[in-house]
């Protein structure tokens, strides 16, 4: 793994933060040429992306400590350390998803039209930060003979960060192609919530935190389940309204 991409005198250039960075650039200049195609100025999809990239990773990073509880109490000097990994999509999800309803309604955007065109973007963003993960070698999988070797955890493992990042690639450029087409506003995000949460939900099985606490699932895919039939129930909702 390569969790230091390089370092240029004092300067530490991390591979998770840098490709974090990476995702938020390259996603906001994609979606930005996007929004202008339907009315959007482009600096009202570089604010959007701002502050729903970092309340997402603050999000992302509460989480992931309130889960992990015992270990910041232990090393609180860690609570901050975000180049060593530890950000939970769920969390991610939950405040992000907050901070883009507030900024839409604020600026009195059109919701479900800017969110739709966000969608495929946030599946890509997703891929993009697994590949960081990966690089530094956190969210890794079990034990498996076959796996690429990861030195810090002197074992060969499921690369389930690469699954994940393959998967949400597949993710993003289904919802690309959907968003061509005549749909009802908000099918996008549905789509992309029952999307994402089912690759999190299988993608669990393999990873090294997967830890049943109920009928066989663990307490991330309990979370997905919720987010793919509550997402499930408004899409069929939309179908209604047709």
């Amino acid at each position: 793994m390569h969790p230091i991409l390089f370092i240029i005198g004092p300067l530490t250039v991390y591979s998770f933060g840098f490709m974090l960075a990476a995702a938020v650039i390259l996603c906001s200049f994609l979606m930005s040429r996007d929004a202008v195609c339907i009315g959007i100025a482009k600096d009202t999809v570089y604010d959007f992306i701002f502050w729903v990239a970092l309340t997402g990773i603050l999000g992302a990073r509460i989480f992931y400590i309130f889960l992990n509880l015992d270990f910041f109490l232990q090393l609180p000097s860690e609570l901050f350390q975000i180049q060593h990994g530890g950000l939970a999509w769920q969390g991610g999800l939950i405040l992000g998803f907050t901070a883009a309803l507030i900024y839409l309604k604020r600026k009195r955007l059109p919701v479900l039209k800017f969110l739709d065109l966000a969608s495929p973007y946030a599946a890509l963003g997703q891929a993009i930060g697994r590949t960081g993960c990966f690089l530094n070698g956190c969210c890794y999988g079990q034990p498996v003979s076959w796996g690429p070797y990861f030195p810090e955890h002197n074992a060969h493992l499921h690369p389930t960060q690469i699954y994940e990042s393959i998967g949400l690639v597949v993710v993003w450029f289904v919802l690309r192609k959907f968003n061509r087409t005549d749909h009802r506003q908000g099918s996008i995000l549905i789509s992309y919530l029952m999307l994402a949460a089912a690759l999190r939900f299988i993608v669990q099985f393999f990873r090294y935190d997967y830890d049943p606490i109920f009928l066989g699932l663990g307490l991330f895919q309990w979370i997905c389940v919720a987010v793919f039939v509550t997402a499930a129930f408004f899409f069929r909702y939309l179908k209604k309204l047709k």
